[in-house]
């Protein structure tokens, strides 16, 4: 009885490991749910209980053994560990994976730096921001100062997130600098089309993984999570909305 106890425990550790990883990066709250129930019906035959939130995540299987509850205080964006966790799921499902070997790659998985260096995340937004002016039809002679914007703008974001913990606040300066950018350049003649420029600056910083998630959940009837992502989507354009309105009162 000990062990099996104890069995059950080690099953929901590694499911709320797999949900923790997953949520973390960015994963939609319907995936999470069917990658822990999938995990935990391939070691356990009994039916598995979970509920998942944006900032928690709560797991059980029936019977007597208690119900775990996790907290998710920080969110990111890494689909390729979203990727990693579902490909673990996979083989745990068909049963190359026993338990053990399954936490271990799944804390592998937790351990591991996939993201792109900060440096290679501004270079990409910036060179993204001057392709979205060119896409919004704007002209070549604005793709570099849209670059500059988008960069620094960008720059700013992860800055400010490290020194203030709230993201609406690092969202909303760093937008002021992108509008504050684009009206200087426009101003001294280095730029021609302020509103372009703007438009495509903004670009890496719009919520577009929230919108999808939000949107994705809702229809597949997680509505607490759907909505939840849906205002923290909201919150985020209202911060870039703000932030480049400062900048024109400015």
């Amino acid at each position: 009885m000990k062990e099996q106890s104890q069995r059950i425990n080690e099953i929901i550790d590694v499911c709320l490991l797999a949900g923790d990883i997953m949520l973390k990066s960015g994963a939609e709250t319907y995936r999470v749910e069917d990658t822990m129930t999938r995990i935990a019906a391939a070691f356990d035959d009994r039916a598995s209980q979970c509920f998942v939130m944006p900032t928690g995540i709560i797991f059980s299987i029936d019977g007597t053994d208690p119900t775990k509850l996790i907290r998710v205080s920080e969110r990111s964006t890494d689909l390729q560990k979203v990727a990693d966790v579902n490909h673990v799921s996979r083989k745990i499902s068909s049963g190359e994976l026993s338990l053990k070997e399954a936490y271990l790659q799944l804390k592998a998985i937790e351990k591991a730096e996939l993201t792109y260096s900060i440096w290679q995340r501004i270079l990409s937004a910036s060179i993204a921001s001057g392709c979205f002016l060119i896409m919004f039809k704007g002209g070549w002679f604005d793709f570099l100062p849209a670059c500059v914007a988008g960069g620094l703008g960008f720059a700013g974001l992860v800055y400010f997130h490290r020194l203030i913990q709230l993201k609406f606040f690092a969202e909303f300066l760093a937008s002021l600098i992108i509008g504050v950018l684009a009206v200087g350049l426009t101003h001294f003649g280095l730029g021609h089309e302020m509103d372009k420029i703007i438009i495509g600056s903004v670009m890496p910083l719009v919520p577009g993984l929230l919108i999808t998630n939000a949107i994705r959940d809702l229809m597949a009837g997680h509505l607490v999570s759907g909505l939840s992502k849906g205002a923290e989507a909201f919150l985020t354009a209202f911060a870039i909305g703000m932030g480049i309105a400062f900048a024109f009162a400015l």
